[in-house]
């Protein structure tokens, strides 16, 4: 590609658009930091292809009505030379007719089967859900519980009725059926609810086995504390909620939190401290506090710097911005980033999916510093990332 000595002194701009108010900001914030971390680390090494590299991030507040104008005007009025995805299945959804009309090369953060229906050749899903996004977020969940003494039989399915999970509660239909679980109650709640010990004492009634619970920020502390209360004991409880990862629940949970199984994506165990993920949390960490993000960073950051560590790496081997040619670089190479290698598949899903099932132990008070002991969120499955063993039945 050749380079005009005007554009040499022009920076590299990236543009894209978080959620940085509305009802996931305290996830996009870490991703921001993250974000900016990766950027004066690149350019402390000079930038790329000789040119410093500036991401230019618009806030969507959260309403993917606002997406598809903030790339439009990103490409047409900003001129940015790339754009990333943003965070979350609802606003890369929102962005993908903009860039399919523009033929743009995209790596997405943390939306789950996005591209299933659409097929895009160009776009790249930063998410370790692998080739069946749905299934396998859940798919760890079932699989401890068959293979547990004395074997549970029934499951209840308890999930906000909001379209993030939608996917998910498919998927734990599929896995149920799979191991051999009978679905005997099923059943969804308005994201407004405040009182969940009505719904507690419904499922307490059916007894199910296993409690599988699809949950966003605020309800997962709700229900978490309406469990509690009641004397339902299922055999498992958790599976695909959406807030347990979060510093800021955590703290407020602690104690609470003992006996959960939740999916995670990278947690601080030994199997999973991949090349340069301490320095990289590190650095997060010590700003994390005085820039009031989410303290530990655990669930967003190392995805987020990857993203980033993805589009540099394609950018450097090919020594090209033409988004045809960066696309054609990420369907059939690696990439060694701090989640780990990753390699692209059908979809842009990556080939090996890598999701791990945590379950909470031993906490004992509400301090941030206790969840960076590996011995408080024990990987209980896949068993190549295990740190441990799962407590079995549940007891609080």
């Amino acid at each position: 590609m050749t380079h005009s000595n005007e554009k040499i002194n022009n920076p590299i701009r990236i543009g894209y658009s978080l959620s940085l108010s509305g009802p996931v900001a305290e996830n996009t914030k870490a991703v921001r930091l993250a974000h900016r971390i990766w950027e004066e680390d690149i350019n402390s090494k000079g930038g790329l292809l000789g040119r410093r590299v500036e991401l230019v991030c618009y806030d969507d507040n959260g309403d993917p009505s606002q997406v598809s104008d903030i790339y439009t005007s990103l490409l047409d009025k900003e001129k940015v030379d790339l754009v990333i995805g943003g965070y979350g299945t609802n606003t890369i959804a929102a962005s993908m007719s903009v860039i399919m009309e523009r033929k743009r090369f995209l790596v997405g953060l943390m939306g789950l089967g996005v591209n299933l229906n659409l097929k895009y050749p160009d776009y790249f899903a930063m998410i370790p859900t692998g080739p069946k996004p749905n299934s396998t977020l859940t798919e760890g969940f079932f699989a401890l519980a068959t293979s547990q003494t004395p074997k549970p039989l029934t499951v209840a399915i308890l999930s906000a009725d909001a379209e993030f999970s939608k996917n998910p509660v498919i998927g734990a239909r599929e896995n149920a059926e799979k191991y051999g679980f009978q679905v005997v109650y099923e059943r969804t709640y308005p994201l407004s609810t405040e009182d969940f010990t009505p719904l507690i004492d419904q499922v307490k009634v059916i007894n199910a086995d296993l409690f599988f619970i699809c949950s966003y920020l605020n309800d997962s502390i709700g229900l978490v504390r309406a469990i509690h209360k009641s004397d339902y004991r299922p055999k498992m409880v958790g599976g695909a909620m959406i807030g347990p990862q979060s510093a800021s629940v955590k703290k407020e949970l602690g104690p609470l939190l003992n006996g959960f199984v939740n999916y995670e994506y990278w947690v601080p165990v030994p199997k999973m401290n991949f090349l340069g993920v301490a320095d990289m949390l590190a650095k997060y960490q010590a700003r994390a506090v005085e820039e009031n993000v989410d303290q530990l960073g655990y669930y967003m950051v190392p995805l987020a710097y990857a993203q980033m560590q993805v589009l540099e790496q394609a950018i450097i081997a090919t020594e090209s911005l033409e988004d045809v040619v960066l696309s054609a670089y990420c369907r059939d190479h690696a990439f060694e980033t701090v989640i780990g290698n990753i390699r692209f598949g059908e979809g842009g899903e990556w080939v090996e999916p890598r999701v791990v099932q945590v379950q909470f132990q031993n906490i004992n008070n509400h301090d941030i510093e206790t969840f960076k002991d590996s011995r408080v969120q024990v990987v209980v499955d896949p068993p190549i990332y295990a740190s441990g063993s799962l407590i079995y039945p549940y007891s609080p």
